[in-house]
């Protein structure tokens, strides 16, 4: 089987092998060994690393997991490894993508998402901000098909007087509605909507409590709906 990859993750198995965690353009997320990739004279070398893209030969055994018979570099992302942030930011969009789709049905547009991701963070380390990861994080959901409603109250339809949110209602709530909810600034509700309509590149930024309020109803929007707890999108 031909796939392209990007390498959410790697562990060590045995002496020299190591079991990779891959999200795939057409199968979704699967897992392979990668034999003897941790000798000297790998034919592997440092393709597999995580966060690179890679175009992979796999082979389909018996178990769900598959072997690495191939593999060429697409795209290495090795500047991002340079710094601190920008290895945390692909880290945690990563792990994100790994939590919320971890079957192996295929989303070809989370795949480009996340390649999109990679590639900015790769280009510029001034990307790897609290905003970034979570316009990241809206547009996954958006993917899933969780996206919050942001127009109108999640609980009630009031368009007016949005002043909280409920990740149980899946959404804004209007003051009647707001029992079960906590505060939602404009700020913050602006960003989120803003977020899912603008590229990555193009990302909105916010004050630290607005991103703080818009962190807290994508964690509380996946848990609600997708049963996953994220991880928290800065140290």
């Amino acid at each position: 089987m031909k796939t392209e990859a990007i390498v959410l993750r790697s562990m060590r198995y045995g002496e020299a092998d190591r079991i990779l965690h891959l999200y795939t353009e057409d199968r979704g997320r699967v897992s392979a060994m990668a034999k003897g990739v941790r000798r000297a004279r790998s034919r592997f070398g440092g393709r597999l690393e995580p966060f690179s893209r890679v175009a992979l030969l796999l082979h389909e055994g018996r178990s769900d997991l598959m072997t690495v018979t191939g593999a060429d570099t697409v795209a290495a992302h090795r500047r991002l490894r340079d710094s601190a942030a920008t290895l945390d930011a692909a880290g945690r969009s990563c792990d994100a993508v790994s939590r919320l789709f971890e079957t192996a049905d295929p989303h070809p547009p989370v795949y480009h998402l996340l390649c999109h991701e990679l590639a900015l963070l790769d280009a510029d380390p001034a990307a790897a901000t609290l905003a970034n990861q979570l316009a990241f994080r809206m547009k996954l959901l958006l993917a899933a098909g969780l996206a919050p409603q942001l127009t109108a109250c999640a609980s009630c339809g009031e368009r007016e007087h949005l002043t909280g949110f409920s990740g149980a209602a899946g959404g804004v709530v209007c003051g009647a509605c707001e029992a079960s909810a906590f505060p939602l600034d404009e700020e913050a509700h602006r960003f989120m909507t803003d977020s899912i309509g603008r590229t990555l590149r193009e990302a909105p930024d916010a004050s630290p409590r607005a991103l703080r309020q818009a962190e807290r109803a994508i964690r509380e929007t996946a848990e609600h709906h997708a049963h996953v707890r994220l991880r928290a999108a800065s140290a």
